[in-house]
């Protein structure tokens, strides 16, 4: 998954409707001018690159379950759609079940020029699962929970799989993890598809809507080769690990990576509002910043979007300097009633009385020791030390704030550093 940023499918938005639905529809229609095929919610996808099927009915999610209850391995990667709603949503859930006991190796075949024909020399069953169908999706989670989960990046995953399938898992294998653990330095799941099998992965849907329907096929055969690989992907990273004696450390890196996923992140209401660049806000300009975010927040929640599809960051801050030195900030792509909603909180900021101006909280640390300078060092010298010997990054042993933080306080090492880092870095447990 990807955060917001440029991107000529996104565009601002208005009350009275979205360019991306112009674009949508455009698609569409030269799609169907060339004979792209398109697939609606509920049907068998059937395209020449995409030998899958997408689960929009209880009778194909239950032929699913059967593959899976028969798997101790599945991987998986979702799709949502952040850049296209307030509240992100599970749209997509990509699988990948082996069909039999192991996965062959068709090496030759995957360095051929079609995508199909690697995917059909794997014993294996890619499907898309449509969350947004209205299925029963507990028997899912049931069956999910008691196998081992291949995921690339699992943190957003785990989360997003929480948030919508209420799912928790027991047991992870992270393809990017395990491949830092083995010194790669290019860990994309595209650069390891390439590196192992030989083959580029098709780009252009990262920033789509996903959660459009129906789903055009160019769109689900992306999603799908997101997951397609992963299986095979974990196998040959899982002997590479193996090779080097480093499965342990996998093994608890991907459990640490479970807690992480766990633990809710939780942001303070009165310093939500600050977005990049409003540190150097100060009295009334940072109460007009505060009255512009809520405003923005509002707008965002009201049609659905993004904040930023409203307002970018930038721009805000651009505003609420503008409002508060005297004039008045204005944006073409604005309705009548957003332009009106939007001054009225300007007004609003501008009306704070001084003693509710908000105050910059600055965190003050306080000066290292001596020891704790010394200690730092010596603990970044045995990483580095460490590192150049079993060709790691050092950063991945541990960056440089967990070695500051473990100098200050040495009971901190079990809570950020897993085993197999302690002892690189010579900390007794």
């Amino acid at each position: 998954m990807i955060s917001p940023g440029k991107n000529d499918e996104v565009r601002m938005t208005n009350d009275e409707g979205t360019s991306n639905d112009q674009m949508t529809k455009q698609f569409l229609k030269r799609a169907h001018h060339h004979s792209d095929f398109v697939i609606p919610s509920g049907f068998g996808i059937r395209h020449s690159a995409l030998p899958s099927r997408l689960i929009a009915t209880d009778t194909d999610l239950s032929e699913l379950l059967k593959r899976i209850e028969a798997a101790d391995r599945v991987g998986i990667d979702i799709e949502a759609d952040s850049l296209h709603s307030y509240r992100e949503k599970l749209c997509l859930l990509q699988i990948s079940v082996p069909t039999v006991a192991g996965i062959v190796d068709a090496r030759s075949d995957l360095g051929t020029t079609s995508h199909s024909r690697a995917h059909q020399s794997r014993l294996q069953h890619d499907v898309i699962v449509d969350p947004l169908a209205g299925l029963d999706l507990e028997p899912l989670r049931r069956a999910l929970e008691s196998r081992e989960i291949v995921l690339h990046g699992s943190d957003y995953d785990l989360r997003m799989l929480r948030r919508g399938l209420n799912f928790v898992a027991h047991k992870i294998f992270d393809t990017l993890i395990a491949a830092r653990l083995l010194g790669i330095r290019e860990f994309s799941l595209a650069a390891l598809v390439k590196r192992y099998f030989g083959l580029e992965l098709p780009k252009g849907s990262q920033k789509a809507d996903w959660a459009k329907r129906p789903l055009p096929a160019r769109m689900a055969e992306y999603a799908i080769n997101d997951a397609r690989y992963l299986l095979p992907l974990a196998e040959k990273l899982e002997a590479e690990l193996d090779s080097y004696q480093r499965g342990d450390w996998l093994r608890q890196s991907c459990q640490r990576a479970i807690e992480q996923a766990a633990m809710a992140r939780v942001r303070k209401n009165d310093e939500s509002w600050r977005v990049g660049g409003s540190g150097s806000l100060k009295g009334l300009a940072a109460a007009v910043l505060r009255a512009l975010w809520q405003w923005r927040e509002r707008e965002a929640e009201m049609a659905d979007r993004p904040p930023f599809h409203i307002l970018q960051n930038e721009k805000l801050l651009h505003a609420a300097i503008s409002f508060a030195s005297g004039d008045v900030a204005d944006y073409k792509h604005f309705s009548p009633r957003r332009r009106q909603a939007f001054r009225e909180a300007a007004r609003i900021g501008l009306a704070t009385p001084e003693s509710e101006w908000p105050i910059l909280r600055r965190r003050f640390g306080t000066r290292p020791t001596t020891e704790t300078v010394r200690c730092t060092e010596e603990l970044r010298r045995r990483r580095d030390k460490s590192a150049d010997k079993l060709g790691l990054d050092p950063s991945f042993i541990a960056p440089r704030g967990t070695l500051e933080a473990v100098a200050a306080d040495g009971t901190r090492a079990i809570s950020l550093l897993v085993p197999w880092q302690r002892e690189l870095l010579g900390i007794e447990a």
